[in-house]
C-alpha cells in the first residue's frame, strides 16, 4: 500500500488520468478531436473504476469494476496505438513511458482480475 493508505494501483491509474489529460489538451491543439476524447474517456475511466472498486459491496462487485478497469485499461492501450500510428504522439518526450505505465497497468489490472476470480470460486 501507498503512504497514502491507497493501494499502488489506485495511485499510479490517478497519475495515469492526468498525464491521459495532457496528451488530450495537446491533441485538441493539434486538432485531434475524435480519438482525443476516446483517449480521455477511457484513459481517465481506468482510474475513476479502481477508485470505485475501493468501496466495494461484495467480492463481485469488485471483480466487475476492476473487470471495467481493466477493460478500459485495454480500450485506451488501442487508443495510444492508433496515435502512434499516426505520428501524433511524436511530440510527447515521455510516449514510451507513457506506452510502459499503460502496459504495466494492464498486467497488474489482469492479476488482479485473475486472483479474486480464484479466489472466489475457493
Amino acid at each position: 500500500m501507498a503512504a497514502n493508505g491507497d493501494y499502488q494501483i489506485v495511485v499510479e491509474s490517478k497519475k495515469f488520468a492526468y498525464e491521459i489529460i495532457d496528451v488530450d489538451k495537446y491533441l485538441v491543439e493539434q486538432r485531434e478531436y475524435v480519438i482525443s476524447k476516446q483517449l480521455l474517456r477511457s484513459g481517465t475511466s481506468v482510474w475513476a473504476n479502481i477508485a470505485e472498486s475501493k468501496y466495494w459491496f461484495s467480492r463481485k462487485d469488485f471483480l466487475y469494476k476492476m473487470s471495467l478497469a481493466l477493460k478500459e485499461a485495454s480500450e485506451t492501450e488501442y487508443r495510444i496505438d492508433l496515435l502512434e500510428y499516426w505520428d501524433y504522439l511524436e511530440w510527447y518526450n515521455r510516449k514510451l513511458e507513457l506506452q510502459s505505465k499503460m502496459k504495466e497497468m494492464i498486467k497488474v489490472l489482469v492479476k488482479i482480475v485473475k486472483t479474486t476470480k480464484e479466489n472466489s470460486s475457493a
